[in-house]
């Protein structure tokens, strides 16, 4: 061997005693990641210039940082998810280890592992090579176990206390963790659990991902609050400040939301969204906090989606869909914007409600109102329940209060029942309406009101169950703020769970809004969406539905929760009037369409706008002519 060939050796040795380049997150997805058809709306090479916001929240979950733990409060189309996708991928070909992903429950981590690491692997031509095909023998690739050299991917759900003590981990991916229960077979926190499998590991690496729910509760946010809370900084493209993007600056044209665009808070001048792409490429995360220096937490909304993914005229049309419905506002704050909804849980005064009783008849039907529902709660010595008329923008009217007085293991009460049931309410314009749907409580007396509830003709009945958990949806099928399905009981019976506390959350909210003044009334001004008519009931009717109150606790492992407690000893009006909503949005109010209502108007004989005034009517002639014929309407449309 001559000289230079020694000099070329020693140089090649020492070239291999080398280190490997320092690669981040983003740089590695930016070379290897490729998005598939199956779960991508832009399938090919991933991009990070196409969401330039997620290169830190990826550097910060590379090897070469710092940071311990990486903290992602976001709305909805934002990208946070692939971030953690492209973090499992990092590890499996750059940072080998025992590495845990875990979403709300089981079956959602094997429809992810299905949708999403399958496709990441699958796709990857550096991923495929390290983990073998499914079909192989002891290949080790399961639909819950991923294992490659040097490492092991676990999925589990954060409802399974075994999936989450199962090993030490290195590397550790929550998603969605508001979603996850507050106490996992009674073992605690999952988040605590499955962060205690990563402490034997001095450089540990945990991300955090979520949609934020309700304030007080949410984990994401709490989280959020604990680190240096960054916020992505954008450019004006007018007058070159930076700021970060809120929805209060979100202006567009009266009821014209395909018109909206931004008004920088510095310079005042509004600008096109079209700006978007080159002031995210310009953007920058600044610290709003201190932080402890090991917690990197990142916030962004909506706003931030690139072109093509949300737009801002989306995002107007979708606050102006969600007035009058606060389950609609909740999930526009959480999903839209990443914000917590702060939930309605003071009830107002009783004696404000009882001053402003209204003069129409017990027992009749208001000019308004469109359809009937009922609301039974069971007690050991009787039943009460509550009839509520329903119109446009769920404006309600009280109808009637009744309290049949039995017991429920016999038959006089239930027989009283079905007589209410087949009772017809006149309507102010002289037809008369039954109730469409009657929802009644099974957690008193079950047996008996299954019995009575398969004795019913058709579907007028709702036999339904509360649901205590703070959010949980209504109650029966409908769009945004009810249950897919019921809990089939035994002989067809389906037992339907109504989210009993977001219900009372939402009619709060309803009985403090103001009714239009005068002068109002006659500009045209309707009484807000949700408002709440009652007519001349007695003291302790009102002190019942405002029995109760939303108070924060904490359990015994001292994690917050909040609860609805009884301030007075009586609250069957309040819980009657919940399972009336229950039964108004199992008949669909919340899916109703202006062609519905004017169905609804026209089969009672209700004209919206008269555009040629009738004529006056002779009054002695009208006290000759006979009164027209009543008809009752029951489902026959619905």
């Amino acid at each position: 061997m001559n000289s230079a060939q020694e000099v070329a050796y020693i140089l090649s040795y020492l070239e291999g005693l080398k280190p490997d380049p320092v690669q981040t997150v983003s740089t590695w997805a930016d070379e290897n990641r490729f998005l598939s058809g199956k779960a991508a709306s832009e399938p090919g090479p991933w991009r990070t210039s196409r969401t330039p916001y997620m290169r830190e929240i990826m550097d910060c979950l590379s090897a070469c940082s710092p940071v311990e733990r990486v903290v992602f409060m976001k709305g909805a189309q934002v990208g946070g998810t692939e971030c953690g996708n492209n973090w499992l991928g990092y590890i499996i070909h750059h940072t080998p280890g025992p590495t845990l992903s875990v979403q709300p429950t089981v079956e959602m981590a094997k429809r992810n592992s299905k949708q999403r690491i399958d496709p990441l692997l699958e796709e990857s031509p550096e991923l495929r090579k390290l983990i073998k095909p499914a079909r192989s023998k002891d290949s080790g690739n399961t639909i819950l176990v991923k294992e490659f050299p040097g490492g092991i991917l676990v999925m589990t759900g954060a409802n399974s206390a075994a999936g989450l003590r199962s090993m030490p981990v290195r590397f550790l991916f929550l998603d969605e963790v508001d979603a996850f229960p507050g106490d996992v077979e009674d073992e605690g926190d999952p988040v605590a659990l499955a962060e205690a499998r990563t402490r034997t590991f001095a450089r540990r690496k945990i991300y955090i991902v979520s949609t934020p729910t309700v304030k007080g509760l949410s984990r994401i946010e709490r989280e959020y609050e604990a680190s240096d809370m960054r916020r992505f900084m954008v450019p004006c493209p007018l007058c070159g400040a930076f700021q970060w993007l809120k929805f209060s600056q979100l202006k567009w044209p009266h009821n014209e939301p395909d018109k909206a665009a931004y008004e920088c808070e510095h310079c005042g001048q509004l600008f096109a969204e079209h700006h978007k792409t080159e002031m995210l490429a310009h953007g920058y995360w600044e610290a709003h906090a201190e932080g402890d220096g090991r917690t990197a937490g990142f916030h962004i909304s909506s706003l931030y989606s690139p072109l093509g993914w949300r737009s801002w005229a989306e995002i107007a049309r979708a606050w102006l869909d969600a007035q009058g419905s606060d389950a609609s506002i909740k999930s526009f704050k959480n999903t839209e914007l990443g914000e917590t909804y702060v939930e309605s849980g003071e009830a107002p005064e009783w004696h404000r409600l009882y001053d402003r009783r209204e003069d129409y008849r017990i027992a009749t039907v208001p000019m308004g109102g469109l359809f009937l529902t009922a609301g039974a709660d069971v007690q050991k010595d009787r039943l009460e329940l509550e009839i509520v008329a329903w119109g446009r923008d769920r404006e309600c009217w009280s109808v009637d209060y009744r309290v049949l007085q039995g017991d429920p293991a016999k038959a006089d009460v239930w027989i009283a029942l079905d007589a209410v049931l087949a009772e017809s309410f006149t309507h102010e314009n002289g037809v008369n309406l039954a109730i469409l749907k009657l929802a009644i409580d099974t957690g008193y007396a079950t047996q008996e009101v299954y019995d009575w509830v398969r004795r019913q003709q058709g579907d007028r009945v709702l036999a339904i169950k509360g649901v205590d958990r703070l959010g949980a949806p209504l109650g029966a099928p409908s769009h945004m703020d009810v249950t897919v399905e019921g809990k089939r009981k035994r002989r067809g019976l389906l037992v339907w769970p109504v989210g009993s506390s977001f219900t009372k959350s939402e009619l709060y909210g309803c009985l403090r809004k103001d009714a239009p003044t005068d002068e109002q009334k006659a500009q045209g001004i309707r009484y807000p969406a949700g408002y709440c008519h009652f007519p001349k009931y007695g003291e302790d009717y009102f002190k019942q539905l405002t029995a109760e109150r939303l108070v924060t606790s904490k359990n015994k492992r001292g994690f917050p929760f909040r609860e609805w407690r009884k301030e007075r000893d009586r609250n069957e009006a309040l819980d009657c009037r919940v399972y009336a909503r229950a039964a108004a949005a199992s008949v669909g109010i919340d899916r109703f369409n202006e062609t519905v209502w004017l169905r609804l108007e026209t089969a009672l004989g209700i004209v919206t706008e008269v555009t040629n005034p009738a004529p006056e009517v002779n009054t002695a002639q009208s006290k000759s002519t006979s009164a027209p014929q009543r008809r009752t309407i029951r489902s026959s449309y619905l």
